[in-house]
């Protein structure tokens, strides 16, 4: 159950971050801060319960955050251009 949870959680928070670029407002950052932290904490978990399966999770946790953070990112900064340019 934590593992789909976790699944679902985190192909939002791709969708979500790619709809941040498109539209970004503060009040979605923290939405999507949320659902990188959620996916984090339960990824966290789903390690701790499998340890086995720890060289696996990390590449696909790395590649994950390293995508959504770009998104995050390159939404900042085109909601800055658009913030100080008003």
């Amino acid at each position: 159950m934590i593992l789909i949870t976790h699944i679902i959680i985190a192909i939002a928070s791709i969708f979500y971050s790619t709809y941040l670029f498109m539209s970004p407002s503060k009040a979605k950052f923290n939405v999507s801060y949320s659902l990188v932290g959620m996916t984090l904490v339960s990824g966290s978990f789903l390690v701790f319960l499998q340890p086995s399966h720890m060289a696996q999770a990390c590449v696909s946790g790395l590649t994950y955050t390293a995508f959504v953070l770009v998104a995050i990112v390159a939404a900042k900064k085109k909601f800055s251009t658009v913030y100080n340019k008003n």
